[in-house]
């Protein structure tokens, strides 16, 4: 690819993808991140605090990217918080790469939350949203972190004209360590330590999401559509969901996750039982088995965000992403959810991220 590719959080779940298929591609990729740890082979390290202007200011002087990958955020006490850190994430590498005049396209990862809102704002207003979630749904009357982010791009766009795309996945399926929002390691890492200390592997979920249809996303179908958004002219300054392509029931993939690792399964028990109230005491019990197998990752924390699990599967909806709008400009790509939790198992294993 005849293109020079900045990947913004590239040691997190979804810039570990899209620098992958970057590199595959043959293109010239500039990875941005505080560390170099978990950065993808054949990926130029650039060393940045997002947080600090004049950080970032001197780390992308004299850099010329033609396409810029936004795919990382920073997880605040409040929603308040993050409009103002993550918001302000965007607008100072912008800023800064405005200087440059050299970029074509950026293409930044929000999410589901774009369409759901914050966790908690349909349980307190008991309003749901409408499912399966399409782009053409408006933005939601209150305050989004996601929204001020997307804003920012379109404020840089029309003063560098530059064109833009804007990916929002589900839940993304992939290898990060110490990743934020990681369900599929985080199920791994539970799963292991259930294998053994001979508990069950419990669904924490809701009775909606362990009965009612859902989707998913992995991290090299997301970075296909990042990519494809990117070079592509009728894809272009628009948004788009990106999911696998396939549905499923937790009641349907639980068990054959659970057969996975070779654990009883236990299904929706009447209540939601809180996954990070589940693992509270693995810590211990997961350095114990990192020095048992020599695992690479000791701090359990860095390998599983039971938080984050928590809130996908407690929510008290069925959440399914309609696609149509990437589909009707010719994205077809597609992977089996189930095919995606095995190869990132297969992958977690190798690499002694789990035993």
């Amino acid at each position: 690819m005849q293109i020079s590719a900045l990947v913004v959080g590239a040691t997190g779940i979804a810039g570990r993808g899209v620098s992958q298929e970057l590199v595959d591609r043959g293109a010239d990729v500039l990875g941005l991140s505080r560390k170099a740890e978990g950065l993808t082979k054949g990926v130029t390290h650039v060393a940045a605090d997002l947080l600090d202007a004049e950080d970032v200011n001197k780390a992308v002087l004299g850099l010329t990217p033609t396409h810029v990958y936004f795919t990382t955020w920073s997880r605040q006490a409040n929603e308040e918080e993050n409009i103002r850190v993550n918001a302000g994430m965007v607008r100072t590498l912008l800023d800064a790469l405005s200087r440059a005049g050299r970029v074509q396209h950026v293409a930044l990862v929000t999410g589901l939350k774009h369409y759901l809102g914050p966790f908690d704002a349909y349980v307190k207003s008991g309003t749901l949203p409408l499912t399966p979630v399409r782009e053409e749904q408006p933005r939601l009357d209150i305050p989004n972190f996601y929204y001020s982010q997307e804003d920012e791009v379109y404020e840089a766009a029309k003063r560098d004209g530059f064109t833009w795309s804007i990916h929002r996945p589900h839940t993304i399926i992939g290898k990060a360590i110490g990743n934020a929002m990681n369900m599929g390691s985080t199920l791994a890492a539970y799963a292991s330590i259930c294998k053994e200390t001979g508990r069950r592997f419990k669904f924490p979920g809701s009775a909606a999401q362990w009965n009612g249809l859902s989707d998913m996303t992995d991290t090299r179908i997301l970075a296909k559509q990042l990519v494809w958004a990117s070079t592509n002219d009728l894809a272009k300054n628009g948004a788009y969901n990106i999911t696998n392509g396939d549905i499923f029931r937790w009641s349907w993939m639980w068990p054959r996750i659970a057969k996975w690792f070779g654990v009883a399964s236990e299904g929706f028990a009447g209540q939601i039982a809180p996954l990070e109230a589940e693992m509270a005491s693995d810590a211990e019990i997961w350095r114990a088995m990192a020095s048992k197998y020599g695992l690479v990752e000791a701090d359990l924390w860095r390998v599983a965000s039971p938080w984050h699990t928590d809130l996908d599967l407690s929510r008290p909806i069925e959440v399914m992403t309609d696609m149509a709008a990437s589909r009707r400009l010719g994205f077809s790509a597609f992977q089996s959810t189930e095919d995606a939790f095995h190869d990132l198992f297969t992958t977690l294993r190798q690499d002694k991220v789990i035993p």
